[in-house]
């Protein structure tokens, strides 16, 4: 907490000089939504010494923000007040609203004094720290895919299958709008374009170190949400929302740097591929504890409809090298920029339990020495029926998390049960949902 406050003059500095008048205190919650207080500048300075009170349980609440009672976090603990404590590194000017901030912040317990260890941020953080002391820097990408939709219809923009397609890249005025306000927002964009298909759209921009890698994602995509909301349309991140067209997906690009060298530790140029032992034992801790990562980097019932072959989505555990089918596709360019790329994850994941379970599963291998299993050669990972396959469920996903001891001590237990507790909160509402395939298949004539 020192720390926040003795930067808390800097920041606030920074908001005087460029004519801040609000600022919004976020959190990032259990699902990666923004929750937050807008605070008039003359409060802000003192909200940011002495935290600002925010509902406790808030990272207890499911995907409709009901009240997960399991998660411990709610008449447990007596229904109690967190403070948020704003991290200045997080602070950015918001272009589409006036004179107005935000900041990222850190929820913290004041009976006991001590952090949210349940939150994802703090989960993240704290595995960055673990890659610290073992002497590297993260860089991490989140290179993610998103539908367009026409708030008032929750239609898409136009049919067809347009990769690529010049005119549908900037179809409407909005895509005009979004990669300017991004750069501006401080997102800095390297590409936009068309996905396969239609009304869905890849927007790219460029990795950041450790916990900023997170945030950068975090800020991305609400920031989308929120400019598209403005502009009439809905950005979704769900992962399959239309039967038959193709699933959204978010690829996490991750290479570890030698702190003392600067160099990409994944890189060595006498190694196959490029390929360092080091890159070898992070894969291998990855497909090793693949099922327990996967109700982290596929969190709703949703996803499982995009797990499987043809889809360019992993369906089972397997690396390659340039191979789009596999979860771990090795990008092996032959130079520093030589890393790694987790395809199994989706973009409605929380960004910030993508990166943990990613890193996570990354160290244990590394910790361990572990040597990366042969590549299956001779045909793309997803034609190959001996590989071992990935969870098919949400459920299944859950059992394996929890039955990977490794797993939760690196993302701690304290995380470990309000995650679970409010995933399996979510999906007995979804068991007792009944849908409209079920009544139209057996209504009338059965």
């Amino acid at each position: 907490m020192g720390d926040t406050k003795d930067r808390v003059a800097e920041m606030m500095a920074q908001l005087a000089a460029r004519g801040i008048e609000y600022v919004r205190f976020e959190l990032p919650d259990l699902h990666g939504i923004s929750r937050s207080k807008l605070v008039p500048i003359d409060k802000v300075e003192g909200y940011a010494r002495r935290g600002l009170n925010f509902y406790g349980g808030t990272l207890g609440l499911d995907t409709a923000s009901n009240v997960v009672v399991a998660s411990g976090l709610h008449g447990d603990v007596g229904y109690a007040d967190q403070i948020l404590l704003p991290d200045p590194d997080t602070l950015r000017v918001i272009p589409w609203l006036k004179a107005t901030a935000s900041v990222i912040c850190l929820g913290w317990w004041r009976h006991p004094d001590q952090p949210q260890k349940a939150a994802p941020r703090w989960v993240f953080a704290e595995l960055v720290d673990e890659a610290n002391r073992l002497g590297y820097d993260v860089m991490m990408g989140h290179e993610y895919e998103y539908y367009l939709l026409r708030a008032d219809t929750r239609q898409r923009l136009y049919e067809g299958l347009h990769i690529f397609h010049t005119v549908r890249n900037q179809y409407a005025p909005f895509l005009d709008e979004l990669v300017p306000t991004l750069r501006a927002l401080g997102i800095d964009v390297i590409t936009h374009n068309c996905e396969y298909a239609g009304s869905q759209y890849e927007t790219n921009y460029g990795p950041a170190m450790n916990l900023a890698a997170a945030d950068k994602a975090f800020v991305f995509k609400n920031g989308v949400k929120e400019l598209a909301h403005r502009n009439g349309l809905i950005a979704s991140f769900m992962t399959k929302p239309f039967a038959g067209l193709s699933g959204s997906g978010c690829h996490l690009h991750v290479s570890l740097w030698d702190r003392k060298s600067g160099r990409n530790a994944f890189f060595d140029p006498a190694a196959p591929d490029g390929l360092s032992a080091l890159a070898r034992s992070f894969a291998e801790g990855i497909l090793a504890h693949a099922p327990a990562m996967m109700p982290l980097i596929n969190p709703t019932p949703n996803c499982y409809h995009r797990v499987k072959p043809y889809t360019f989505a992993p369906s089972n555990v397997s690396w390659g090298v340039q191979d789009r089918s596999a979860m771990v596709r090795v990008k092996a360019s032959g130079d520093e920029q030589t890393h790694l790329e987790m395809r199994a994850g989706s973009a409605v994941s929380n960004p910030y339990l993508l990166a943990a379970a990613t890193l996570a599963a990354g160290l244990l291998g590394v910790k361990a020495g572990s040597r990366l299993r042969d590549q299956a050669r001779g045909m793309p990972s997803e034609d190959n029926p001996a590989l071992p396959k990935l969870p098919p469920s949400l459920d299944a996903a859950l059992d394996a998390l929890e039955a990977d001891r490794e797993m939760r001590a690196m993302l701690g237990e304290d995380f470990i049960k309000v995650f679970v507790a409010v995933k399996r909160f979510e999906l007995a509402r979804f068991h007792a949902h009944i849908t409209d395939w079920e009544t139209n298949e057996y209504l009338e004539l059965y």
